[in-house]
């Protein structure tokens, strides 16, 4: 017991030293932040170490807009710093026709992870598997293993930041099939919950953020699926060992000015002290 809280303590004591770095500024100060769903907590917690203002007051001042969308606030001047991950490649286009230099530096890692209901008895699958699934040559869980069920493939939409994911770290080219509507949730709460709803006949599959399944939107009778004999875990996409892993970035414009409160938590947040900080909020921080 007493080796327990002697760790807790120095624990506590790292804690204090990471959050005491956070950059110090008044709330008018304070700049605007966007980006991705799955980062919104960590904005919440950077605003109120900053400014010393309450989870509530953070989460009424703090919006994001989502991946892509939000750096299109970005490079128009909406937004003053993000913490995102990949958009899609449009955006870099759009910064080209404006004029606008961005730059990026990843802070962290977070790993796009496959659900299905629990009542599946599919515990893993392999890349090609994944692959075939959403080419559409493997349609019956059957084929996996599982009963002989067909399988219902989610997916999102084409500028969402998981959908810019799997794109790129899961297909890498091979082309989807072209889902309907009704199987493009536009929210990822919204894809969970399809998943979910589909527990009596086990048949759906989706996917989503890591971070954002396991801290933000915990949803019973679903599980992930291990790939490639590997289950997600901040262990495993720390390791990189669970394959579709992908950064997270802070970004600003390049012009941002190299004293200004969104240039400072930029540069914090790729320091030591922000590594920590992201740990302390159950994020894989950068290696």
């Amino acid at each position: 017991m007493k080796r327990w809280i002697s760790v807790l303590l120095v624990l506590g004591m790292l804690s204090a030293c990471a959050l005491a770095e956070v950059p110090k500024f008044g709330i008018q100060e304070y700049p605007k932040v966007d980006g991705s769903t799955a980062m919104l907590p960590l904005s919440y917690a950077l605003m109120m170490a900053s400014t010393g203002v309450s989870e509530e007051e953070a989460k009424l001042a703090i919006t994001h807009h989502k991946t892509t969308d939000s750096f299109y606030s970005l490079i128009d001047g909406d937004a003053d710093i993000l913490i995102v991950g990949n958009p899609a490649s449009d955006v870099f286009d759009y910064a080209a026709e404006k004029n606008v230099e961005l730059e990026m530096k990843p802070i962290g890692v977070d790993a796009l992870v496959f659900l299905i209901s629990d009542l599946n008895p599919v515990e893993d699958v392999s890349h090609e598997q994944i692959v075939g699934i959403y080419t559409g040559e493997i349609a019956n869980w059957k084929e996996l293993g599982g009963d002989d069920l067909p399988i219902l493939a989610y997916q999102r939409n084409a500028t969402a930041g998981s959908q810019v994911m799997m794109e790129n770290v899961v297909m890498k080219g091979a082309e989807m099939t072209d889902a309907p509507s009704e199987f493009r949730p536009g929210d990822m709460g919204d894809l969970v919950d399809v998943v979910a709803s589909y527990r009596n006949s086990a048949d759906a599959i989706g996917y989503s953020v890591y971070y954002y399944v396991t801290e933000m939107y915990v949803k019973q009778g679903i599980k992930l699926l291990s790939v490639n004999g590997v289950a997600p875990s901040n262990e495993t996409i720390a390791s990189r060992e669970y394959p579709y892993t992908q950064p997270n970035y802070a970004v600003v414009r390049k012009d941002e000015p190299r004293n200004s409160p969104a240039r400072r938590l930029f540069d914090f947040l790729t320091t030591e002290e922000g590594k920590a900080f992201l740990t302390a909020h159950n994020y894989v921080p950068a290696a």
